[in-house]
């Protein structure tokens, strides 16, 4: 029997979603695929045929009263408060569909409320991994209760502190990257934007998932590199107390990322996983610059970056000439090839294998579920 697998979708940027899409694809066709998430907006488009289950979107829902809003948070969990109309209907919701769809495998993107939530509920479920200082019972608690863990990064990435007992039952995809447009050469790359040929290049790019690229600090590149042209993609933060240059242009949301990328000498770029893995799929020279995440997520990614030699990063953004100047020369200096390597083209269908795989060897032999008639229902309800 080929047993439906579900999937929870945080829906806080577009990384999560996009990461399923790029996962869901690459299924079987006859692999039933169920998405439950509070943005559904985010699959629109999507040419798989999947069962969309919209959620009550919880963030910043109001406590109801101030005693309530008193109860401290127990360690096991890390965001449960209570009172929440939304939050019983969000499990409700969960359970009944784990339930109705007979789920075999739930694949949580990301919550370590909701991947205990399944195996109280009975259902085995997959976590996806991210970086981060994650060693807290909540955290832990959930990878012991799931059947595996899903890294969708290269194993070189992980973590030295990460328990040998959980990366044993942790699944990597290699880099995955959901961009799938083609990848044109530097100068192919520039003449198709129209950019000059031979003057150097810095894209500074921004995901959906933060406030924006601090703009004050490009400022200060732009000066300290004024032979340079400076290129923003994405949101940017400003203080109000900026002065603009010529060679730094924001552009905001542009069409063509990998265009840019790879028309680009360096990228100045934050720690997710698919701007990360989009830079290395272009083979470019990064600037690693963490977005203050929960758990530290973006700055253990960066640090392991910076350990395998694939990027370079300042301690903070260079508020100074000679600081941008001094951390511009040794990404220069920098091999593309370790980052490189970290990009897998064949990350998605090795995810999805694995997910498949793992699905059908849990429920390798069980008995097809015999729906109980009316009758039978009343026997054992009166049971």
């Amino acid at each position: 029997m080929t047993k439906p697998i579900a999937f929870f979708v945080h829906h806080q940027g577009r990384g999560h979603a996009n990461r399923t899409m790029a996962v869901a694809a690459a299924f079987a066709r006859d692999r039933p695929v169920s998405v439950l998430t509070a943005g559904p907006q985010l699959f629109d488009g999507f040419s798989r045929d999947i069962e969309i289950v919209p959620l009550p979107d919880m963030i910043g829902a109001e406590v109801p009263t101030p005693r309530l809003y008193a109860e401290p948070t127990p360690q096991v969990m890390h965001c449960v408060p209570l009172g929440l109309t939304p939050m019983r209907r969000t499990m409700r919701r969960i359970l009944d569909h784990l339930d109705e769809r007979d789920v075999g495998l739930f694949v949580v993107d990301v919550s370590a409320e909701i991947a205990l939530l399944a195996r109280i509920a009975s259902v085995p479920a997959v976590q996806i991994r991210m970086h981060g200082d994650r060693a807290d019972i909540g955290h832990v608690g959930a990878y012991e209760a799931c059947v595996g863990m899903l890294a969708p990064f290269d194993a070189r990435l992980e973590q030295d502190d990460y328990p040998a007992a959980l990366r044993a039952k942790t699944f990597y995809s290699g880099g995955l990257c959901t961009s799938v447009d083609r990848v044109p050469d530097r100068a192919e790359a520039r003449e198709r934007l129209g950019l000059d040929p031979d003057r150097e290049i810095v894209v500074a790019v921004t995901g959906g998932g933060g406030s924006g690229t601090p703009y004050a600090p490009l400022t200060v590149a732009a000066r300290a590199a004024p032979e340079a042209l400076w290129l923003t993609l994405g949101p940017t933060h400003r203080e109000g107390h900026e002065t603009d240059f010529s060679n730094l242009r924001e552009l905001g949301w542009v069409s063509s990322v990998t265009d840019y990328l790879a028309a680009a000498d360096i990228v100045v770029a934050s720690a997710g996983d698919n701007t990360v893995h989009e830079v290395a799929r272009v083979g470019g020279r990064l600037i690693v610059m963490p977005e203050w995440r929960y758990f530290g997520e973006q700055t253990r990614k960066a640090e392991a970056l910076v350990r395998l030699g694939a990027a370079v990063q300042a301690p903070v953004w260079p508020g100074d000439l000679q600081g941008w100047r001094d951390l511009l020369a040794r990404a220069r200096a920098l091999d593309t090839a370790p980052l490189r390597s970290l990009y897998a083209p064949d990350a998605a269908a090795r995810a999805a294998g694995w997910l498949e795989g793992l699905t059908d060897e849990l429920w390798h032999g069980a008995a097809e579920p015999v729906p109980l008639t009316p009758a039978a229902r009343t026997v054992a309800a009166a049971g």
